[in-house]
């Protein structure tokens, strides 16, 4: 699967499935965290390991510029057999609609593997991310698994 965003005739935004352990992706991992850092004091680190990726129902998704240049990356992993889990989420923001096309095809691919439901966790001081998330459509849920007791995150859930 692959999705593309265009104007016109010329692609702007193309994502597609990848591996999380390329160059690109790992670069795009490093300046994730750095930003998750320096927003939220925790880098996110350590609730995804790359390996996870390996998992039936998983899958690691990169978006690339018209030139090639990976601009955002984004992951969903089986947390119970109808809910995903979507992990690392991160748009370089060098172009409008990189965030969009990203979920689109988290969004859709989930939905193609069987599952009925996207939760995700985020930092609730992380308001940029708060906003996308409710934007398109996420709600509010009770915090789950490692975030139960974590005041510091709010969870969200999307039904498929």
């Amino acid at each position: 699967m692959l999705i593309s965003i265009t104007t016109g005739d010329i692609a702007l935004i193309t994502v597609e499935k990848s591996d999380p352990l390329s160059p690109d992706s790992q670069y795009l991992i490093e300046k994730l965290s750095a930003e998750l850092a320096a927003i939220t004091g925790d880098n996110g680190k350590s609730h995804f390991a790359p390996a996870s990726m390996d998992e039936e129902r998983s899958l690691w998704a990169l978006a690339k510029d018209q030139q090639g240049k990976a601009t955002g990356c984004g992951a969903i992993r089986p947390l119970t057999d109808n809910i995903a889990e979507l992990k690392r989420m991160f748009s370089d923001r060098s172009a409008p609609g990189i965030g969009d096309a990203l979920l689109v095809f988290l969004e859709t691919a989930a939905q193609r593997m069987g599952y009925g439901a996207i939760w995700l966790a985020t930092r609730r001081v992380n308001q940029r991310a708060i906003h996308f998330y409710e934007k398109n459509g996420y709600a509010r849920i009770a915090n789950y698994g490692p975030y139960k007791d974590r005041e510091e995150t709010v969870c969200f859930s999307k039904a498929l």
